[in-house]
């Protein structure tokens, strides 16, 4: 009785150490699994680290108002090496600070200075505690100049009303690249698509139908974001609402291409997930979604320009903070265009039902 036992102990140990090799036997055979789960993470570090290689403990940007002595004021800021002071008419000096591009802005007057900045943003606050104290220093003594505060809590020129665009385009990413692949996976799993393939239906009608479908749940979706955002933080949009609808249903348009794409060839969930990384993983840190992206080396700059989601992000931010028109937004909607457009037919052309 006791050896039957051992024997059934030893052969439960048997099969789970045969599936244990077993198990690593084929993700060491799979390249697609050790790229995602050893070499992509290493590639993240890699551009977090060029994004905020240069950026010390607080390095804050700092827009001068042009003026007669905005220079001698740059140049004292400079003084600071926190502080990376820029010089830039009003008018450029007040979209960069409601855009996230700036930290602070100093505005000189005749009896000292006026800053500008979002009161609910802790690098915008420490901007303005370590811009104070140099000027204070630089004149002689500590609050030698009197200084006024104007902190940006009007709607429009706060942090939120930068952060809810690129929301609103991730959530539009994210709609369009999970919702169709791992649909479009998913029926190639169950063999639905190899039936599909005995029908007399169109490849185009097919993958048309699967974009429109999706574009129909994924509009709703940001425009509930929206709603939420304007009556919870009152966020709005200076340009009004009707550009917006047009850029998210242009920036849907785009993605669900791109989600085709994606998904024309894949044949398990595991490499769709892995392709949805490597197109959404590099879009969630350049394009400008939670930090402006010339915090970037410039040389990367063009290139994070070309992604899909920065002329959307761009753009909607253009349209809700600055009140731009879609006809200044040409470049910006061309580029959403050709990226849905391109991916559609590049889609159309490798997609196998099988």
């Amino acid at each position: 009785m006791s050896n039957v036992s051992n024997r059934a102990s030893a052969g439960r140990h048997h099969a789970f150490f045969a599936l244990l090799v077993a198990r690593v036997r084929e993700f060491v055979r799979e390249p697609a699994a050790i790229f995602w789960v050893y070499v992509f993470p290493l590639i993240l570090v890699v551009a977090l680290g060029a994004a905020f290689r240069h950026q010390p403990v607080g390095g804050f940007v700092v827009v001068v108002v042009q003026d007669d002595l905005a220079e001698a004021v740059r140049n004292t800021l400079a003084m600071d090496s926190r502080l990376e002071p820029i010089v830039y008419p009003a008018d450029e000096a007040g979209v960069r600070l409601k855009t996230g591009r700036a930290d602070l802005m100093v505005v000189i007057e005749s009896s000292g200075y006026r800053y500008q900045f979002d009161p609910h943003r802790s690098d915008s606050v420490l901007a303005r505690e370590a811009a104070d104290a140099v000027l204070q220093r630089a004149a002689g003594r500590q609050d030698a100049v009197v200084v006024h505060d104007d902190p940006l809590d009007q709607p429009g020129a706060r942090y939120i009303d930068f952060l809810v665009p690129g929301l609103v385009g991730l959530g539009l990413l994210g709609g369009g690249l999970w919702g169709i692949g791992f649909a479009i996976v998913d029926m190639r799993i169950r063999k639905l698509l190899k039936r599909y393939l005995a029908t007399p239906m169109k490849r185009s009608h097919f993958l048309g139908a699967i974009m429109a479908s999706r574009l129909i749940f994924t509009i709703p979706e940001v425009l509930l974001i929206l709603l939420f955002a304007q009556w919870l933080f009152g966020v709005s949009s200076q340009g009004g609402y009707l550009p917006v609808a047009v850029l998210i249903l242009l920036g849907a348009f785009q993605f669900s291409g791109i989600g085709l794409l994606v998904a024309s060839r894949a044949q398990t969930i595991e490499t769709l997930s892995g392709l949805m990384n490597a197109v959404m993983l590099p879009m969630w840190i350049g394009t400008g979604l939670f930090f402006p992206i010339q915090r970037f080396p410039e040389f990367v700059q063009p290139v994070l320009k070309l992604l899909p989601l920065t002329p959307l992000n761009t753009a909607l931010r253009g349209v809700m903070l600055e009140g731009a028109s879609l006809l200044s937004l040409v470049p910006e909607i061309s580029l959403i265009v050709a990226w849905g457009v391109a991916s559609f037919l590049i889609a159309l052309r490798i997609f196998r039902w099988n």
